[in-house]
């Protein structure tokens, strides 16, 4: 059987199989037709193409059969492997069961970290970097909670270390006014990668809500910080500044930034990874909230050649949603 063909049917059977708080962006969007999805998810990869990234999953894209129990955390490794992709992008929150009730977490931790290696080496999959949430306000006005934020955060820099990875993915929530909140989260960022430095594991900031969806205020916290361990995970999504009540999630949007390709473009200079976040996909293929061509363009033109993470949040079946997600990528990368 020629190797496009492998790939084709290997696609099509694909498409039919159906620490830490956990935190996500939550974005309300369309709902994924299956007919878009499967017309999408069936189409033959060129054998001759490369693309100038290379593709990983974010664990995110598989939390409801995690958390419903059909699938282990365990098992990431396997099924990024079954569904083409090279790297893993790990969730702190998805192994809290494993973590939160040990009366040595660490230990526990290490533990876990020791289980992922073992099957990412079997699979021959790379482990990037782990996405942190949960561990305290590392922009609070209050500089002892600050630092008790960036200690929590200690013990997944060394999890990145025993993984492998090259980074963690931390989130800049705080209080008090725009300005006074740049100067904390300098503050709290600067002391995490103090102690990142020293491991070697860089400590990247996504655009996750509140005023890290801000590209500018981003980017003035990196250059306050100042470090070589420190930069942006731009994701093609979560742009919202504020919500209703000042919620940190699941509240409606009242403020965003409506340019998603120009916040990303600003935060490229600092970039140690990116993230494709998809919600919905039309009858085409395309994703019905972000232009992907636009948005290569943006990533390609500012010289990225690293990891692109699959980060599917949409409401559809999980897998067809990631295969989807990853389809349009590639056939993004070759029209562009």
């Amino acid at each position: 059987m020629k190797r496009r063909n492998f790939i084709y049917q290997t696609a099509v059977a694909t498409a039919t199989l159906s620490g830490f708080g956990i935190t996500a962006c939550s974005n309300k969007a369309n709902k994924i037709t299956t007919q878009a999805v499967e017309k999408v998810t069936v189409q033959a990869v060129e054998e001759v193409f490369k693309p100038f990234f290379k593709l990983s999953l974010a664990q995110w894209s598989l939390h409801r059969n995690i958390i419903d129990g059909k699938l282990s955390p365990f098992a990431f490794a396997a099924k990024a492997k079954a569904l083409g992709f090279e790297g893993l992008e790990y969730v702190s929150g998805l192994y809290k069961k494993e973590y939160e009730t040990a009366e040595n977490q660490l230990q526990a931790i290490k533990n876990i970290c020791t289980k992922l290696n073992a099957k990412a080496t079997e699979k021959g999959m790379e482990n990037l970097l782990i996405m942190v949430d949960g561990e305290g306000d590392l922009g609070s006005s209050d500089k002892a909670v600050r630092k008790e934020a960036a200690e929590n955060h200690h013990k997944w820099i060394d999890a990145s270390k025993a993984l492998g990875c090259h980074s963690i993915r931390v989130n800049l929530f705080g209080d008090g006014t725009q300005e006074a909140q740049l100067e904390q989260a300098s503050d709290g960022l600067a002391m995490l990668c103090e102690y990142g430095k020293d491991q070697n594991i860089n400590v990247i900031v996504e655009n996750h809500g509140g005023y890290s969806s801000d590209p500018a205020w981003l980017t003035g916290v990196m250059k306050m910080v100042n470090m070589d361990n420190c930069g942006t995970l731009p994701d093609f999504g979560n742009f919202c500044i504020e919500r209703e009540g000042g919620a940190k999630w699941g509240a409606p949007c009242i403020k965003e930034y409506e340019d998603y390709y120009e916040a990303v473009k600003i935060m490229m200079p600092y970039a140690k990874a990116v993230s494709a976040k998809s919600y919905a996909f039309n009858a085409a293929g395309d994703e019905t909230k972000i232009d992907y061509y636009k948005m290569l363009r943006v990533i390609k033109n500012a010289g990225y050649k690293g990891y692109i993470g699959v980060e599917f949040e949409g409401e559809a079946d999980e897998e067809k949603g990631i295969l989807a997600t990853k389809n349009l990528l590639i056939n993004a990368a070759k029209k562009i």
